[in-house]
């Protein structure tokens, strides 16, 4: 989970509970991250203040790639938290049946129970990024234990896949300076994002989450949602298998289309590039 709301409108945690090779040349793309490094760890602890909705919105502005931001037209659908064994393949059906392809960040304790999932969330044309080893927030906890924890994250799931992550996404969006240092040494690129299904909730309906991606829309946006419960309440993800058809009939119907971060960020740099 790495949800701004639960605590407050915006703000983190949703129940309280915690614990979603081939470094040459990512360092520039993890140098995003710390390029706003200041305005970050500057606003960490508005994401603990009722007016952290605001934040989401402002940093979606002043920060577009950390937010997820990226092409428009285009639906970045990312989920945090698994991979399950009992939800995630259920996830997978529901995307296969779409025609979507998502980007998936990963637990590296939930990929060490269930290793065969996150192959498969490969084999199935997926991405799979960082969501640490642990389901703990950066804002309590200094460099050194982070970087272990990304690393260690980063390195199982490279080995599971046979190809590095890109992505990293710190537990309850948390961005510290913890955070940013972890991107840089492991050559992560940080990503928010920009709207979210509040799918953790314990009265979450198909239709809620739907109607929530709705009001927290953002062109050219980064969907959050979660494949698993880990720290939400049990069953959520149930809410979360309605709310994806429904979106599916949204989205086709506004002519946008759905895919994963690398499609939602290069794309639009390949156009820029080829102007």
């Amino acid at each position: 989970m790495s949800p701004e709301g639960g605590m407050s409108p915006g703000g983190y945690g949703r129940n309280g509970r915690s614990g979603h090779s081939g470094h040459s040349g990512r360092g520039r793309r993890g140098g995003r991250g710390t390029v706003a490094a200041a305005a970050m760890a500057a606003g960490a602890a508005l994401h603990f203040l009722p007016g952290a909705v605001a934040w989401r919105k402002a940093r979606c502005r002043l920060l577009p790639g950390l937010s997820g931001v990226g092409r428009p037209g285009h639906v970045a659908l990312t989920f945090d938290d698994g991979p399950d064994p009992v939800s995630t393949p259920l996830v997978l059906d529901t995307l296969d049946r779409l025609g979507w392809r998502a980007t998936f960040f990963c637990l590296g304790d939930q990929a060490e129970r269930s290793p065969e999932m996150v192959r498969e969330l490969v084999g199935r044309g997926h991405e799979v990024g960082v969501h640490g080893w642990l389901h703990r927030s950066h804002l309590r906890h200094a460099a050194p234990p982070v970087v272990r924890d990304v690393e260690r994250a980063r390195q199982l799931l490279a080995d599971l896949t046979g190809t590095a992550p890109r992505w990293f996404r710190p537990p309850y969006g948390g961005v510290s300076l913890s955070s940013l240092i972890a991107a840089r040494r492991t050559g992560l690129e940080l990503v928010l994002w920009t709207t979210w299904g509040m799918d953790w909730e314990p009265n979450a309906t198909g239709a809620s989450v739907a109607a929530r991606v709705a009001d927290t829309w953002w062109p050219g946006g980064t969907v959050l949602l979660h494949d698993s419960d880990l720290t939400s309440s049990p069953g959520s993800w149930k809410a979360t298998l309605e709310a994806l058809p429904l979106l599916a009939e949204r989205w086709a119907l506004d002519g946008l289309t759905v895919g994963p971060l690398g499609d939602h960020f290069d794309d639009r740099r390949d156009q820029a590039g080829s102007g």
